[in-house]
């Protein structure tokens, strides 16, 4: 059974700033979570509750949300996404985003 997806602005815009062929590979790697294929880890400590799913060097950290939906919030190269995602956390959090 699928998982709709949905993609939050900040996903959108970063994958606008990508060359095409990484986009192209965002773009499939986040349509392949509506059957759960990918690289896909459950996130721990601050982070729990929250999953990644890593294409090439790029990550992309979503949620389940109810009535098998997945929830797309933040993308970021590997080196980054982590540190920034937890600094926005609460904004998103806050937001009901």
């Amino acid at each position: 059974m699928n998982y709709r997806v949905t993609v939050k602005k900040q996903v959108m815009d970063f994958a606008a700033s990508l060359a095409p062929e990484p986009r192209r590979a965002l773009r499939k790697g986040i349509l392949g979570l509506a059957q759960e294929q990918g690289d896909i880890k459950a996130l721990t400590d601050e982070l729990a509750g929250w999953y990644r799913l890593r294409i090439g060097r790029h990550r992309v950290i979503f949620r389940y949300r109810p009535g098998r939906a997945i929830e797309c919030v933040f993308a970021e190269e590997r080196r980054l996404v982590y540190e920034l995602f937890a600094a926005q956390i609460v904004q998103i959090l806050s937001a009901g985003e």
